[in-house]
């Protein structure tokens, strides 16, 4: 009687956690695929979009390889009131929640190519994926094709248009269209990582014209109030017929952190276009008064390449405040770094173009620029300590182990990050070795080397490391909360202990499994930490990292 007692006692246990357990879901999209299907992996849907309306917080929707030739009858925003100037082929509205992300991932060991060469709606802007929804993980799509129809104005269209926060776009691919690759104007705490947009130019529009599609950026980052740590990581962006990188008008500072840039400007086989600066940071155009910000945002460019783009490598692009660059490289730019800047946010002198002040760069690198290493640039009302043109260095070609271009790109690894490749890396007894200043980043040696990577050996490993998993933390550097980004790990708990520079424990706190964690650093002085990760309840140390409190 009473084995039977236990028994029902159990089972009704078990039923009560059946009820109340939230189970994560997977999905199934395939280009052989009916959207009348279940979603299952024998029966899969034809569309992400069909897809999202079961999703849930959590769940994961593999996409499988192959090529998706998108329609015009595909447009999730068609005929709707919403639709306007605007087309949005996949419109993805909702959301995950923290710890709870929806993934849209590229089936492992497949490639799925969405090709949007038929979507051609007269006077309309083409977004391929318009994300409005937040704490989404897109990984593993190509966007080919994507279209421009208006031929009267100034116009773009867009490959990935980022509205939501506390997303991240990974491992895509956006290349041969007329379309920007990615494009913010709304969100914060979103993570750009690992990502290429290549070949893309505007040849239809007033601002394409067939003659230099000046709106085809690779990546731009415009977020409005609000939009604080955005962070582009990791990416690519070459043969874009305007910019590499921009953010222009942007209300809040953005971060670009590893970062290559290179061809920009041309189209394929250097036919001249549009701007073509490797990294704009900063600036509002023409913008009246009432239009910038104010404070003025200050953003950051860190450990990023840029070479042979058609203007400048490195950018201030008229900003109305300085900027910090860290250990950058430019190679055969017309000009490797142009800190031009306005004079001041007052109506008299907003649009007053200077000499950048207020600038802090350190450790970077040049060589070998088209007209001028270093034009537009304050250097006494600046912090240009220990950068090549403020060092007693000289820079010539024998410093570098390559500079053969043909590397930038490069087959990426196997998890996504770039190349490890041999361009503008020192070679031993460059006297560019170890003339860096500590700036709170790890580095090999008695002081930072110059440029974007240091002497033989890939940027943060310590001799004698043990080989832990990569993490990414970020924003660098952090004010009230940094992000640890763990890919491919188990879902464990994980125990995040805070280190000072002395080895002092000054916080562990455990936090429920998931990819990306958020540590709030409020209550802590400002400098530089390192953070331990373990999983709970182990001495199992899956990861290290450092970041920076900002003052």
């Amino acid at each position: 009687m009473q084995n039977t007692f236990t028994k029902q006692l159990l089972f009704t246990l078990l039923l009560v956690l059946l009820s109340t357990a939230s189970f994560a879901k997977i999905y199934y999209v395939a280009p052989d695929g009916n959207n009348s299907n279940a979603g299952t992996i024998e029966a899969p849907f034809l569309t992400i979009q069909r897809s999202q309306v079961d999703v849930s917080p959590g769940d994961t929707v593999y996409i499988r390889g192959g090529l998706y030739t998108m329609t015009e009858a595909q447009i999730a925003n068609w005929n709707t009131p919403l639709s306007g100037l605007w087309v949005y082929v996949t419109d993805l509205t909702k959301s995950g929640t923290s710890g709870k992300r929806i993934n849209y991932w590229a089936y492992p060991g497949e490639q799925p190519v969405f090709d949007y060469q038929h979507i051609i709606p007269a006077n309309k802007r083409i977004n391929a994926f318009q994300v409005s929804g937040s704490w989404i993980h897109l990984k593993g799509i190509e966007v080919i094709g994507v279209q421009v129809t208006i031929t009267t104005s100034n116009t773009q269209s867009i490959c990935f248009a980022n509205e939501g926060s506390n997303n991240i776009y990974e491992q895509l691919s956006m290349h041969d269209g007329q379309a920007i690759g990615f494009y913010l104007t709304k969100g914060a705490n979103n993570l750009i990582l690992n990502c290429d947009a290549y070949n893309n130019y505007d040849y239809t529009s007033k601002a394409g014209g067939g003659i230099n599609g000046g709106n085809v950026d690779g990546f731009g980052n415009h977020p409005n109030k609000g939009g604080v740590n955005n962070v582009f990581r990791g990416c690519r962006a070459w043969f874009n017929s305007d910019d590499g990188y921009d953010c222009i008008s942007a209300h809040e500072s953005t971060v670009f952190d590893n970062c290559w840039a290179f061809y920009n400007g041309y189209s394929v086989g250097f036919v001249s276009r549009g701007d073509g600066n490797g990294f704009k940071v900063g600036g509002y155009g023409s913008a009246t008064l009432d239009k910038v910000p104010n404070p003025v945002p200050r953003n950051t460019t860190q450990f990023c390449l840029s070479v042979r783009n058609k203007a400048s490598g490195f950018y201030a692009n008229h900003h109305l405040a300085g900027g910090d660059w860290y250990n950058n490289s430019a190679y055969y730019n017309s000009v490797n770094y142009n800190m031009l800047n306005r004079k001041a946010r007052t109506t008299e002198d907003y649009l007053t173009d200077v000499p950048g002040y207020d600038h802090v760069m350190k450790n970077n690198l040049g060589f070998a620029a088209r007209s001028t290493e270093v034009s537009n640039l304050n250097q006494a009302a600046s912090d240009v300590s220990n950068n090549y043109f403020t060092l007693p260095v000289t820079v010539t070609s024998a410093d570098f182990v390559s500079l053969e271009q043909a590397l930038l790109t490069a087959p990426r690894k196997p998890d996504g990050s770039l190349p490890d490749i041999d361009f503008m890396r020192l070679v031993p007894g460059s006297d560019l070795i170890d003339k860096g200043v500590d700036i709170g980043f790890p580095f090999q040696g008695a002081k930072p080397d110059l440029g974007y990577r240091e002497y033989q050996a890939a940027l943060g490993i310590k001799p004698g490391a043990s080989p832990l998993a990569r993490t990414v933390i970020y924003p660098v550097p952090a004010d009230q909360v940094v992000h640890i980004y763990l890919p491919n790990r188990s879902p464990k708990p994980v125990q995040l202990t805070l280190f000072d520079l002395q080895g002092k424990k000054v916080n562990s706190k455990v936090m429920a499994a998931s990819e990306a964690l958020q540590l709030s650093i409020s209550n802590i002085s400002s400098g530089v930490y390192f953070l331990e990760m373990s999983y709970a309840g182990t001495n199992e140390v899956i990861s290290r990292g450092k970041f920076v409190k900002r003052q």
